[in-house]
């Protein structure tokens, strides 16, 4: 029993060490962790050694099992703790679930002047990109009053855009 709660214990140390150090440890291992899609990551082996500790602690303790069969036991749920635990990383780190807004996404979207456009010059617009009001200078091929609703119609750089009014 003394061994199975090592291999528990052991396996917390493992899963401690692998949120502190964060990627640290896993580089170690000479990078089976990318082969393998995260299978073999220090989370999903702290938390397979970590139910075979326990489990097999467990079953000989409480239910009297021989070393064997506790070990069995400790196996099946250790393989049930990794496969949960690699399912559970796997949809934490899932990507393009939502990407993140660009600024190419506000061609075509509506906004307001908050400082006056002069003709050749730049002024500024109050604009949504992802629900989130952001300020960009703003340049329009006629002069644009202050208040006006404008349309987007290109990004020119990071910071401003190509605006036209919005005509009723």
């Amino acid at each position: 029993m003394e061994w199975f709660l090592g291999f528990g214990i052991a396996g917390l140390i493992v899963l401690a060490l692998s949120l502190v150090f964060d990627g640290v440890l896993e580089s170690i291992g000479g990078g089976l962790d990318g082969i393998l899609d995260g299978i073999l990551s220090l989370p999903v082996i702290a938390g397979f050694v970590s139910a075979l500790g326990f489990t097999g602690a467990i079953a000989t303790g409480a239910a009297g099992a021989g070393a064997v069969v506790a070990t069995l036991t400790g196996i099946a749920a250790g393989a049930l703790a990794g496969w949960a635990t690699w399912r559970f990383s796997r949809a934490l780190l899932r990507d393009g679930v939502a990407p993140a807004p660009r600024g190419e996404d506000l061609t075509g979207t509506s906004g307001a002047v908050v400082t006056a456009i002069p003709a050749g010059g730049y002024g500024e617009v109050l604009l949504y990109l992802a629900g989130q009001p952001v300020k960009y200078a703003a340049k329009a091929a006629a002069p644009v009053e202050r208040g006006a609703e404008v349309w987007v119609e290109s990004v020119l750089s990071a910071t401003s855009v190509a605006v036209r009014p919005v005509e009723r």
